[in-house]
């Protein structure tokens, strides 16, 4: 009988949480740019109990992406797909946000769309960035959604000269992020199997403290402040999230976005009135 395979592509410390919650009883397929992490998030998970394989990934490049669904796809039954691998406005210029943030979403997407299993599941971890995008014209829209993914970033409106600068850049990729994953349900359908999004919020990873140490720092603090959880998310608030999309529980959800970021996006959307 072939292993179920659960594929973690991005091993920081929401992918490693998403391994640790769906990865018991399964093989787990790592993926990662950085191969020091890599190893590094392996040895620690095969310490406690995991199956664990790595392979390294490229997530800009398609026959780098091709080759992981590949390596998936021989080691068992790919039933869960958890991409969290993604560049934030601290980490990168805006070229290398497109291609990994919006690009890189769109080449996983098509690979693991074709080696999902019946009765499988993946989840894209997008961002509540991409909620407070300023509405798109329609046709733009339509070509986040549908456009073959070797022509995303041919697109006119994606040249980083009309994009603008990386926190334009990682807001609109991951409004992009949303648009595929709707876009990509269909296909993902027809194997049987779901796919979703989930929008994480200020979340204390290391890419979240590189966030709040940069110039985007106070504005995080004070859309914390005002959210109804008041406190940063953690990684293991993402893996409940993604480990109940992945699940046959939520065999009914998919081509959705999950909001999870401890009501600020709420909160900016309905503001204190005088009582």
């Amino acid at each position: 009988m072939q292993k179920d395979i659960a594929v973690i592509i991005g091993v920081g410390g929401m992918g490693q949480a998403i391994a640790r919650r769906v990865g018991s009883g399964r093989k787990v397929l790592l993926a990662d740019f950085n191969e020091t992490t890599l190893r590094a998030a392996a040895d620690l998970l095969r310490g406690e109990g995991h199956e664990v394989s790595t392979e390294r990934v490229d997530v800009s490049d398609h026959g780098s992406v091709r080759a992981l669904a590949d390596t998936a796809d021989a080691l068992g039954r790919v039933t869960h797909v958890a991409h969290t691998a993604g560049l934030s406005p601290a980490q990168a210029p805006t070229d290398a946000i497109l291609r990994v943030d919006l690009l890189g979403v769109a080449l996983v997407l098509d690979e693991f769309g074709r080696v999902i299993a019946p009765g499988g599941a993946g989840v894209v971890i997008a961002s509540m960035a991409g909620h407070f995008q300023s509405p798109l014209p329609a046709e733009q829209e339509r070509a986040l959604a549908h456009a073959e993914a070797q022509e995303l970033l041919g697109l006119p409106f994606l040249a980083p000269a009309v994009v603008g600068g990386p926190g334009a850049a990682y807001t609109l990729a991951k409004r992009a992020n949303v648009l595929r994953v709707q876009a990509a349900a269909a296909a993902w359908g027809k194997r049987q199997a779901r796919i979703n999004s989930i929008s994480p919020g200020a979340i204390s990873t290391p890419m979240g403290q590189q966030e709040l140490d940069g110039e985007s720092g106070e504005r995080i603090r004070a859309m914390i402040a005002m959210s109804a959880a008041k406190r940063q998310g953690t990684p293991d608030d993402i893996a409940s999230a993604a480990a109940f999309l992945l699940d046959p529980q939520a065999g009914f959800i998919t081509g959705t976005d999950l909001l999870a970021d401890g009501g600020v996006v709420a909160a900016s959307r309905a503001p204190m009135t005088a009582g």
